[in-house]
C-alpha cells in the first residue's frame, strides 16, 4: 500500500496559502495559533477530516483529532500528527507535513478497507511554536502538564495577555487547563516532520529515524550597569551592560563548544536600554537558551552558564538577573517504535539514518505519558522557520509511506 503523493501535495499547497500574502513577494506563512489565519486553517482541516470519513473531535485547548474506525470501549488508539500553527513569516512545511501525511495515511487505510484492531487518530496540536505562553501549549494541555500560573497570568509573544487573546473565541483558561480530561488513551504517537537542519540533506539520505530529542532551558536575563554619556565617560570607568552581554555570548559559546560538543547555546533576542547611540547602555535584557540530549549535561551547562554570567557581572561592575521562562527535558523515544520504523524501512528499501533532534517537538511532550516516535525527512539546505523552507516531494513520499506502514503494524 502507498500514499497518494499528488493528493498530499495538493493538501500542503492549499494549507500553505492560508496565512500567506501573495501580494508580498518573498513573504512566508504567518499562522500563529488563535489568529484569524489559524482559525481559517482549523476550519479547513476539520473539513478535510470530515471529507475523509473521520470522526472530528476538538478538546478545550483546540487540539483537533480525526478518528478512523476501530472499536471504542477499552481499546487504546494510535495517534499520528503534528501541528499546523507557524512562527511569523514561516515556511509551509514545518508541522503541516506531519498532520497532512497522517491524514493521507488514514485515507489510504480507509480506501483499501483495511480492518483495524485499534482506532487511528490524526491529531493537530495547538501552538507548538510557542507564540502564546511557553512552547507546546496544545500537547502540554493534552498531557495535563501545563503551568497553571502561566496560563492564568502569562503574556504572549505579541505582548498581550493570553486571556485577551482568548476573549471572543470558544476557548478559555479553564477549557485549556481541563483539556487533558478529554484525552483518549493511546498506544503510540507517531510524528513525521522536516528535519529543520542539514544532516539528511548533506548525507543525501531521505529518511531519519529519531532516537532522542534534546531538552532545553530558556531564560530571560539581564545585565544592569550604569548609563553614561558615550563621549565623556572613559572606557575603563564604564559599567557597560552591552559589553557584559557580548562577553557572555562569546564565552558561553566557547564553553559549550569546548566542553559539551553537540549541545547548543544561543542568545537570540537582545533589548538595549536606553537604546541611544550617544549613551553607554545601562541595561540589557536578553534571551539565553541552551539545549542538550543529555539531562546531566543540560544541568551542568545551566550551572556553568549562571556562574559565568555572575563572574562577568562581578568583573565589569554589573548585576546579573535571570528568570526561567520555559524548560523541557531530553527524552529517548520508544525503542519498540524505533525498531518498527527500522524494520519497515528495510522492507520498503528506504535508506535511513538514526539521529537525534535538536529542535523540540510535540512527540517530546507526549513521551512523558506514552510511547512516541519521530520520522524526519530532509530540509534542503537546512532551512526552516523561514519562507525558503522546502522539501523534495520524493522524500516526503518515502517518509509518508514509512509512516503508513508503521501505522498499519500498530493498528491492524
Amino acid at each position: 500500500m502507498k500514499i497518494n503523493l499528488e493528493r498530499l501535495r495538493c493538501d500542503l499547497e492549499e494549507l500553505g496559502c492560508i496565512g500567506h500574502d501573495p501580494g508580498k513577494p518573498g513573504s512566508g506563512v504567518t499562522r500563529p495559533s488563535f489568529s484569524r489565519a489559524d482559525f481559517e486553517a482549523r476550519a479547513w482541516l476539520k473539513k478535510k477530516f470530515d471529507e475523509a470519513g473521520l470522526a472530528v473531535r476538538q478538546d478545550g485547548a483546540g487540539n483537533i483529532r480525526g478518528r478512523l474506525g476501530g472499536p471504542d470501549a477499552g481499546v487504546r488508539t494510535v495517534l499520528a500528527g503534528s501541528h499546523i500553527d507557524t512562527v511569523l513569516n514561516a515556511g509551509m512545511f514545518d508541522g503541516s507535513v506531519g498532520v497532512l501525511a497522517a491524514l493521507e495515511c488514514v485515507r489510504r487505510i480507509r480506501e483499501e478497507g483495511v480492518r483495524l484492531s485499534k482506532p487511528v487518530e490524526v491529531i493537530a496540536f495547538t501552538d507548538e511554536e510557542g507564540n502564546l505562553v511557553g512552547d507546546f501549549l496544545g500537547s502540554r494541555a493534552f498531557t495535563g502538564r501545563l503551568n497553571e500560573a502561566e496560563i492564568r497570568r502569562g503574556v504572549t509573544s505579541f505582548g498581550r495577555p493570553l486571556k485577551d487573546i482568548l476573549d471572543g473565541t470558544e476557548f478559555s483558561e479553564e477549557t485549556i487547563l481541563g483539556a487533558h480530561r478529554e484525552r483518549p488513551e493511546f498506544d503510540a504517537y507517531l510524528e513525521l516532520h522536516i528535519e529543520q537542519g542539514a544532516v539528511l540533506d548533506t548525507e543525501e539520505i531521505p529518511v531519519g529515524i529519531v532516537e532522542r530529542i534534546a531538552g532545553k532551558r530558556y531564560y530571560w536575563c539581564s545585565f544592569r550597569g550604569k548609563a553614561d554619556h558615550a563621549g565623556t565617560t572613559p572606557l575603563e570607568l564604564r559599567q557597560d551592560a552591552f559589553l557584559g552581554t557580548a562577553d557572555l555570548g562569546l564565552r558561553a559559546t566557547q564553553l559549550v563548544a569546548t566542553h559539551h560538543y553537540g549541545s547548543m547555546v544561543t542568545i537570540g533576542k537582545v533589548q538595549v536600554h536606553p537604546g541611544s547611540f550617544s549613551i553607554v547602555p545601562g541595561l540589557v535584557e536578553f534571551s539565553l537558551e541552551f539545549r542538550s540530549t543529555s539531562r546531566e549535561t543540560l544541568e551542568t551547562i545551566n550551572r556553568e552558564l549562571m556562574e559565568l554570567a555572575e563572574d562577568i557581572a562581578s568583573t565589569r561592575g554589573l548585576t546579573f538577573g535571570a528568570r526561567l521562562v520555559d524548560t523541557t527535558d531530553p527524552v529517548e523515544l520508544a525503542p519498540r517504535l524505533v525498531g518498527l520504523a527500522k524494520e519497515e524501512c528495510q522492507k520498503l528499501g528506504t535508506p535511513y539514518m538514526m539521529m537525534a533532534s535538536g529542535a523540540g517537538h510535540d512527540a517530546q511532550i507526549l513521551a512523558g505519558i506514552g510511547e512516541t516516535a519521530m520520522i524526519f525527512i530532509p530540509s534542503p539546505d537546512g532551512i526552516s522557520h523561514a519562507p525558503g523552507e522546502a522539501i523534495r516531494w520524493e522524500d516526503l513520499e518515502k517518509g509518508a509511506n514509512l509512516l503508513l506502514h508503521v501505522l498499519l503494524r500498530l493498528a491492524s
